[in-house]
Order: structure tokens, then sequence, then C-alpha cells
């Protein structure tokens, strides 16, 4: 996750004051914060309406223009665009449903949402199926609501797999303690008994939680779009970060550490650096263990 640049940073300036700092991880999982949590519903009755051969021909078209393309249409037309449906890199979150539109059921639109590698196996020389709740059927059939089923998954996925592994990565690096009170067990206990429409409702998330901080902060310095803690990785991997990479992704490289299938990963380097797509969250990862294995 390529997150943990920025929250390393964070870490390393706010080791310069103290010892210990709060974070206010697992909000989002606990109180429907994610954008997933919010449209997955509406999102999947929609798809339903539409035929898939339809939808596949329409992700076509959306995966044709590379997401800075649609970033600079969207700029373009941004001033006739309600405030309430303005969004934070529109060309990123389009490819993202477009990789979405053919899905069957509610499991395979979120295992879309959250996974970058759509099918991992085919960048691999060796593979097996590891096991995931992500997929595993009984989780869905005996969850009544689609959404509580997804915030849950990424509970008890996304939330230890990735932020919290990050966070604490990247804290322990600056020997900087992280805590995280949202995650004390009461706090979650309480999360799970209340209804949804405490945490969602009128299209925004963790709504309880606004509540609260209303009574403290003036709406004007948080009403505004969900905006990631990412960096533009895809443009360094084109620019300063080009040469480093070639050395990383060169067949020789690959081949020697026989894991990556070269030809599938050479070409999303090509298609990459021509502009034409952004593949830097598939390339990132090979990239980190690549790196990995080059100090061993």
């Amino acid at each position: 996750d390529y997150s943990n640049i920025p929250t390393y940073l964070v870490r390393r300036l706010a080791r310069e004051h103290v010892t210990v700092s709060l974070s206010g991880d697992g909000g989002d999982e606990l109180f429907g914060g994610y954008n997933r949590h919010i449209w997955i519903d509406s999102l999947w009755k929609k798809l339903q309406r539409v035929p898939r051969f339809t939808r596949r021909a329409a992700a076509g078209a959306v995966l044709g223009v590379s997401p800075e393309g649609w970033d600079r249409l969207y700029r373009a037309a941004s001033p006739l665009v309600p405030k309430s449906l303005r969004m934070v890199d529109p060309g990123y979150k389009l490819h993202k449903l477009a990789g979405v539109m053919a899905a069957r059921n509610p499991v395979e639109l979120y295992h879309g949402l959250v996974s970058e590698w759509k099918q991992p196996q085919k960048a691999l020389l060796q593979h097996e199926s590891a096991e995931s709740p992500l997929l595993q059927s009984p989780i869905w059939e005996h969850m009544d609501d689609t959404t509580a089923a997804i915030m849950y998954l990424d509970l008890v996925t996304y939330l230890p797999d990735d932020i919290l592994t990050k966070v604490d990565r990247a804290s322990m690096a600056v020997s900087l303690e992280s805590r995280v009170p949202v995650l004390d067990h009461r706090v979650i206990e309480l999360a799970w008994k209340l209804p949804l429409h405490l945490k969602i409702s009128d299209g925004t998330g963790k709504q309880v939680l606004r509540n609260v901080l209303y009574r403290h902060v003036p709406r004007e310095l948080i009403e505004r779009p969900k905006q990631g803690f990412t960096v533009p990785v895809g443009l360094w991997m084109r620019g300063p970060l080009r040469e480093w990479a070639e050395d990383l992704l060169n067949p020789a490289a690959l081949d020697r550490q026989e894991v990556f299938n070269s030809d599938v990963i050479r070409e999303l380097w090509r298609t990459h650096l021509s502009g034409k797509r952004n593949y830097d969250s598939l390339l990132w990862p090979v990239l980190m263990f690549q790196a990995w294995r080059h100090t061993l």
C-alpha cells in the first residue's frame, strides 16, 4: 500500500513532538465511512437492471480513456457539477467502477471493488488459491444486509491486513507508539449494536460520529469529499522512479526470482509508461516484492 509513504512522513513529523499518538483507524469500518459502504446497495440494484453484455461494453468504453484523460474532462466540466456530486480522483474511480460493471452478484461486486489484481494467477508462474473470508459464501448467507456484510469483511481483512499493519510499521520506523482508541472492544460492541441508519443516512457515512463532532467542530471544516491518503506513485514511476522501477522489472530480474510471469508484468509496465492506463496499483506490489528480494 503506497499510502505508507505519506503515513511514514506524518509519523516522522509527529515524533519530533510526542512519543505516543492516537489514530482514528477503524472508524470507517465500524461506522460506514467508505464509499463502497454507502453506494454498494444502490449500485448493485442499478447494475442488475442492465444486461451483462451491455455493462461489459460500457466498461470497455470507460477503460478506453486513461484516468488522467477522465480527470481532464472532469476538470473542464467541474463548474457544471453540483457541489454535492464533486469528487476527488474521478478517473481512478471511474476505472474502478468499470472493473466491476460485469459483476454477477454482490460478492463479485465487493471483491472487485477491494481487489487490485482481479486475476493474480495470471501474473504468477505458480499459484494456489488462498482461503479468504472475502469469498466465503457462509458469511454472505448469514448477513441479511449487504452493507453490513462488507463492513464486517473490511473489519476482519482490510483493517488488520493493510491499514493497521501500515500504521504500525510506519510508526515503529520512527519509534512512535500509535494507539487506536476506536478499536476498544467496547466501542466495537456498541458500533455493531447500532442500526445501520445511524451510521449511513442521506448518502453520508459515519453519521453518528459526525453528530458528536458537530458539537465541537464547525461543519464547514469537515463537510467535504472523502480524500484518500495517497501520493502520485503512477506519475513518479513514469518520471523520477522510472530507472529504479525498470531495473526491478527488467525480464532478467523477474525471471531470476522465478515468481512472476515476466511477459505479463512487462506488458503492464509498457502500457503504464505509455500513459494509456495507470497500473501503479498493480505494479507497486511487484516492485516492493522485487526490492525486498534484492535485499536478501
